[in-house]
């Protein structure tokens, strides 16, 4: 009683408040034990440490309990991984990490290693990256219609490289309910400009375009990858800023800087961690800043130029209200707010999140757009030199459709099946990217063959494989023949013989997306959404320049020439030095 009382006195001649000096007096007087050896062991200070070690101890066994419930959790999903992996065929693991000694062989590449596993085990496939990590091929074409359909998830870590490039954007969000309204809106952005566009290249991009090609001619030799990227490039720019990209200023800069950062962009992503550390992470950080800089000042451009004509454009219809005005260069006049619809964006800006870059979207789509054109004008380019009887028979093809022009251009391409064929056939044989990657993040796949692949395993098509498949493409699969994508009136589909009998106004070029393994554009939900589009361009381009110019090798590259002929091999992207020679010459 007497050291209560002391304990007491203490506490009302300390400073702290008195409420907590209760509390802990209450705390101490029902459960903390006390000594009858001291008058007063128990001091404020002393209340307040032992309180902490009480709140200190219960916060770490709380923490154990929800580390330990997460660790309970996660060892019950890798469970349940192995347990669903179990019913997929594939080779045994060698090791507790999986088949990852396989991808280390030299000269063997990833498509190699699914090769010799599918010849083994299979159309469908499963290899373990690692104890938590399993990965499923699939090479029969009807189940990858149906993996593609229900996968409509990207992996998470595929979007981090533009993330690094170009700042937050969910226009490429691994989740398809993130992406699924902003692809609609620009599927039909894309498909309003096709319906509306009397001409897919407008004369002044094939001029512009023809011109550089006269400028670096000259020099000798060019690098079919290098100008195959100029290419594209101005085919993107034009497309999303407007014909006033081909007057910017700004423009060569742009494309070098643009270049640069793509050259890098996967280097600095394959980082499990950010690099701060790293100067030259700094110095892309930089180059990234200023191409964000170059885009808002060229959309600046263009809309200035826009807006000059407009009014320049008001002035003349007020003196002659009958006559229909273009600018001097050929574009049509626009106000700020047509431009905004001009360059796509027109209905995604409602849908913008705050925390995206302002240029963001279109700076990602330049990116997605120029790597895969420039891949697909290279190829096509280098199978045109390969094959010389193909672009003369293409050539004569685009005379044939000269002679009787329809009104609008790209009507004159769709008469023109041996040119689309030939696209066609390049991006079957090398399509931009070797294979595709799917995943579904939150359900299990059940295919209709039994086999379940569980949530969050990687999806991969091979597309390389499936596009040079015996099965589905015949005997000659593995050689340049873009007769197979078209048909004559008479049974079965054409060949080159076919050409002198019936000419080319017989042929009807097939629908190639009939085919389930033609995927160089995908397949499914996540299909690319610009196919049309791009092959139109694309066509229209190649048709622009094979009316003025033969293709050719350059004479110093003959030999690596004849080696790939011989081996049908192409390396990944195909390159070599080409001439443009003028036909009037």
């Amino acid at each position: 009683m007497k050291d209560t009382i002391n304990c007491a006195d203490a506490a009302a001649n300390s400073s702290l408040p008195t409420p907590l000096l209760a509390f802990l007096h209450l705390l101490y007087s029902r459960g903390w034990p006390s000594s009858s050896s001291s008058s007063c062991v128990h001091t404020p200070s002393q209340l307040l440490r032992d309180f902490a070690t009480r709140e200190l101890n219960a916060f770490l066994w709380l923490s154990l309990v929800a580390v330990t419930a997460l660790l309970l959790r996660r060892f019950f999903s890798i469970f349940r991984l192995w347990h669903k992996a179990k019913t997929i065929p594939g080779p045994p693991s060698p090791s507790f990490f999986g088949h990852c000694k396989l991808f280390s062989r030299q000269n063997s590449t990833f498509t190699d290693v699914l090769s010799e596993c599918h010849q083994k085990c299979g159309p469908i496939v499963k290899l373990w990256l690692g104890p938590t990590k399993l990965l499923v091929s699939v090479t029969d074409p009807a189940l990858i219609e149906e993996v593609l359909i229900k996968a409509e998830d990207k992996l998470p870590f595929t979007g981090k490289a533009f993330h690094l490039a170009f700042g937050q954007s969910s226009l490429f969000a691994p989740s398809f309910e993130k992406v699924q309204k902003r692809r609609e809106l620009l599927a039909n952005e894309l498909n309003e400009r096709l319906l509306k566009n009397e001409d897919p290249i407008p004369m002044k991009v094939a001029d512009f375009i023809t011109d550089k090609i006269e400028y670096i001619r000259t020099k000798g030799g060019i690098d079919s990858r290098l100008v195959s990227q100029h290419m594209a490039f101005t085919i993107m720019g034009v497309t999303f800023f407007g014909d006033g990209f081909l007057a910017s200023p700004k423009a060569a800069t742009y494309e070098e800087l643009f270049m640069m950062i793509a050259k890098d962009a996967f280097f600095w992503a394959s980082y499990n961690v950010t690099p701060f550390w790293r100067r030259g992470f700094w110095r892309y950080q930089r180059l990234c800043t200023m191409l964000k800089c170059l885009t808002q000042d060229i959309l600046q451009h263009c809309r200035k130029g826009c807006k000059l004509f407009a009014h320049t454009n008001q002035d003349v219809r007020n003196e002659s209200s009958n006559k229909e005005m273009k600018s001097a260069h050929g574009a049509q006049c626009c106000s700020d707010d047509v431009f905004q619809d001009y360059y796509f964006f027109r209905d995604l800006k409602d849908q913008q999140d705050g925390k995206e870059e302002p240029c963001g979207n279109i700076m990602r789509m330049m990116f997605h757009g120029c790597q895969t054109t420039s891949a697909l004008i290279t190829n096509v380019l280098t199978r045109l030199v390969m094959h010389l009887e193909i672009q003369d028979q293409v050539y004569s093809e685009i005379n044939m459709v000269g002679r009787n022009p329809s009104k609008y251009e790209h009507e004159d391409v769709y008469r023109m099946p041996l040119l689309l064929a030939t696209i066609y056939e390049s991006a079957r044989l090398l399509p931009t990217g070797p294979m595709l990657q799917r995943c579904s993040m939150k359900h299990d796949l059940n295919l209709a063959t039994g086999v379940t692949i569980p949530a969050g395993a990687v999806l991969v098509v091979p597309v390389e494989l499936v596009q040079k498949d015996g099965f589905s493409w015949g005997s000659d699969a593995s050689d340049f023949n873009p007769y197979r994508f078209l048909s004559t009136g008479t049974k079965g589909s054409g060949s080159g013989e076919d050409v002198s009998i019936a000419g080319f106004s017989s042929f009807v070029l097939n629908d190639p997306n009939e085919n389930a393994a033609f995927l160089p554009f995908g397949f499914g939900a996540r299909a690319c959404i610009g196919q049309k589009f791009i092959i139109l361009l694309v066509a229209s381009l190649l048709a622009s320049l094979l009316k003025k110019y033969k293709i050719r090798i350059n004479s110093d590259s003959d030999d690596d020439l004849n080696t790939t002929l011989t081996t049908n091999l192409l390396p990944h992207h195909p390159y070599s030095r080409i001439l443009f020679v003028r036909r009037d010459q």
